[in-house]
């Protein structure tokens, strides 16, 4: 039992769970057996790639995202001569709170792969309760992030509901520091309107606590720059 298949299977079977597919249901669809398919989730026999396709059609995913790599030690590579707050990291999070019910949602990246030069593929995880499963979670988008010493931009699209679009903007991401603000931009579908929310930024998760709450929420100050410049700013 391999590393590589071992976690591709629990890829496999969080979002084939995600989806509310039954072992049953999946194998009728892609044409190969239950037991088989358990195996593969089990990490017991590896998959070969064309499966590995089928598989991701059946589960409306990306192939990507039932891939896994080896954690590297750079991924997101600062092209400045100062230290980059994204440098070095294949993952990263971010924490929005969300005022319809009270709550912090906690977002992953995952850094895919680096497609033109400063722009890599990256897929976000949006709203999950456990750290250790998070794919399994409300909300999927893909996208790209366009890495500068200057400014980050992220533009995503919703993995379920194409349609819906996204971004973040990031300033001076050529600062080192603990954690990074960024203003998301995007859709609420509870109800549909155009919204723009704080988003906070993190190199590893953080305390979920009051004082992130206070940090999250739109505060007095930010309420101050709003009516002097008539647009959210975050800085």
């Amino acid at each position: 039992m391999s590393e590589i298949s071992t976690e591709i299977g629990k890829r496999i079977r969080n979002f084939r769970k995600m989806r509310h597919l039954t072992l049953d249901e999946l194998s009728a669809i892609i044409c190969k057996s239950k037991s088989t398919i358990s195996k593969y989730e089990k990490g017991e026999i590896a998959v070969d790639i064309e499966t590995l396709y089928e598989i991701a059609d059946a589960l409306h995913i990306h192939v990507e995202q039932l891939l896994y790599c080896r954690p590297r030690s750079t991924v997101l590579e600062s092209k400045g001569t100062h230290p980059a707050f994204f440098d070095g990291v294949s993952q990263f999070f971010s924490y929005v709170f969300d005022g319809r019910n009270n709550q912090i949602l906690r977002c992953v990246f995952d850094v895919l792969s680096e497609t033109v030069h400063n722009q890599y593929k990256i897929m976000l995880y949006m709203n999950f309760t456990d750290f250790n499963r998070y794919q399994n979670c409300e909300n999927t988008y893909w996208g790209y992030i366009e890495h500068y010493d200057a400014v980050t931009n992220i533009v995503l699209t919703n993995q379920d509901h194409p349609m819906e679009k996204a971004s973040v903007q990031i300033l001076a991401s050529y600062l080192d520091a603990d954690t990074k603000w960024g203003l998301w931009n995007g859709f609420s579908s509870r109800p549909m309107m155009p919204i723009a929310m704080k988003m906070l930024f993190s190199r590893s998760p953080l305390k979920e606590d009051l004082e992130l709450v206070k940090k999250l929420k739109v505060s007095k100050e930010d309420i101050r720059l709003l009516k002097l410049y008539n647009m959210l700013s975050v800085t």
